[in-house]
């Protein structure tokens, strides 16, 4: 079979949010503390953030930034990191079992997020506090009025409000491993709560409740129809999570696992519609998938760390070229659901499972899974296009026809060019693809591939990189084990 990519400018499947390429920063390991913030770094900035990370978070021009968590804010007091530093009092961090300094609080991070060109999603705790500290938080950083919490602010030196405009009710809520965690009934009622609430305050934030923590979970889609019977008509997105791994060393099957991304969305999907028909709703509910990301390198070494240490190097894994060709079909499935999927965080940035890894007091380096991440923000924004691809098939664990050629298309009619994404899930073979596509040119096509899918970078070492790829004639040749990207000039 000819390998044939076909492309139709009139089959659209959405306009892309820009805020579907987001990422997430959570306090814990080194994400925060020796990643975002090292005041003795040698590239450190007059308000403690280290320079070189910075650079490469501007570098991938990430839109949005999920915080402080994740399994941390639901023990977390937001008061803590506010005001000064000198009084701010040290904490127990149950979530993760370290101790939380609070140096960096919501007063520095919001600074950080404008400093690297970001917007802040905010996160606010429903494990160990509810709708009021909720609604306090919005007043902190969003009020305009003579109030107890914008004065607190203002007396914190910020006289202009923070304007956050993206807020997660809770994280993970239905997971045991939570701090207080809730029944389906229990989460709900608060999450509406603190809805009215925080929306009284200030009506133009947008809220994520809280969906399933993962497709695996035993009350996935009961939890999902309870809280959207309950929130519907005042929430705006509701929230996936999902983690993958090859724990089973089964390559094949690994670079398989975007089918299953793509096939919880659409369940998640298809959930709303039903609750939205069976309460007369004119709106969709849209999706926020808020934690995603290749998951599994460090779970043995996370369990030496010490408890009760402060900024250990948790979730440290080191990704390589599988895990790098995995986030590629994982960020293709999110292009490809861009008609629910409004906005997406790959978790995390700085360290802690991230594309950015960095040294104590030393040097910053981009992992494997950094470039596909960078290719997303820098090419996929636009119109999603609904393309067919022509290839053969594999079988791999529950998929039957697993294609060895995983594409996306996104239009971009201000730069007016087509972006072909494509991944070789073949090993061992390069495969040639046509594009049809009319009245195009070729811009250029970048290749990331290595020798051995086990190729790691390291701040000494990057083996894993763009390189210039081969198209001609309309046909690109991926080379086996590859991510590729594919610019036309329409």
């Amino acid at each position: 079979m000819e390998n044939v990519l076909h492309i139709d400018l009139n089959k659209a499947i959405s306009e892309i949010d820009d805020r579907l390429y987001g990422s997430f920063v959570e306090h814990l390991g080194r994400a925060v503390y020796g990643g975002v913030y090292e005041p003795t770094h040698p590239t450190a900035d007059e308000d403690g953030f280290r320079g070189d990370t910075a650079a490469l978070v501007r570098e991938l021009g990430v839109p949005v930034i999920r915080y402080p968590g994740g399994n941390f804010v639901s023990g977390y007091r937001w008061e803590d990191g506010t005001g000064d530093k000198a009084k701010r009092p040290r904490r127990m961090e149950l979530a993760w079992q370290t101790i939380e300094t609070n140096e960096v609080g919501v007063d520095e991070f919001q600074k950080w997020t404008r400093k690297v060109g970001a917007e802040l999603m905010m996160a606010v705790n429903l494990g160990t506090r509810g709708p009021e500290e909720a609604r306090d938080l919005v007043e902190y950083c969003n009020g305009t009025l003579d109030t107890h919490f914008a004065e607190m602010r203002r007396n914190n030196g910020f006289e202009e409000p923070f304007g956050v405009k993206l807020w997660c009710l809770g994280n993970e809520m239905d997971g045991e491993w939570q701090i207080c965690h809730k029944d389906a009934r229990e989460y709900a009622r608060a999450a509406r709560e603190a809805a009215k609430m925080m929306k009284w305050t200030d009506d133009s934030i947008e809220l994520v409740a809280c969906g399933s923590s993962h497709a695996n979970m035993p009350t996935f889609g009961t939890w999902e129809e309870t809280v959207l019977r309950e929130c519907y008509d005042v929430v705006d997105y509701l929230s996936l999570h999902s983690y993958y791994g090859n724990p089973d060393n089964d390559t094949a099957k690994f670079l398989a696992c975007s089918l299953d991304m793509d096939a919880f969305i659409k369940q998640v999907a298809a959930i709303c519609d039903r609750i939205q028909a069976e309460l007369g709703q004119e709106r969709k509910m849209m999706l926020s998938f808020d934690e995603w990301n290749v998951w599994f390198h460090s779970n043995e070494q996370d369990k030496e760390i010490p408890k009760w240490s402060i900024a250990p190097p948790q979730l440290e894994d080191v990704y390589n070229l599988e895990d790098a060709l995995v986030v590629g079909c994982l960020l293709m499935t999110l292009m490809k659901n861009a008609d629910r999927v409004k906005i997406g965080c790959l978790a995390q940035l700085v360290n802690v499972i991230a594309p950015i890894m960095t040294e104590n007091g030393g040097r910053v380096w981009r992992q494997t899974i950094y470039y596909p991440y960078l290719h997303a923000l820098q090419y996929g924004h636009g119109v999603a296009l609904d393309v067919k691809c022509d290839c053969e098939t594999y079988a791999a664990g529950e998929h039957a026809r697993v294609p060895y050629i995983e594409t996306a298309a996104v239009y971009n009619a201000e730069r007016g060019e087509v972006v072909v994404f494509a991944v070789n899930r073949d090993l061992e073979n390069a495969l040639p693809l046509r594009v049809e596509l009319e009245n195009a040119s070729l811009i250029e096509h970048i290749v990331v591939t290595s020798e051995h899918v086990t190729d790691i970078n390291t701040a000494d070492e990057e083996k894993v990189f763009p390189t210039p790829g081969k198209t001609e004639n309309g046909v690109s040749v991926l080379p086996p084990k590859s991510w590729n990207v594919i610019r036309y000039k329409i």
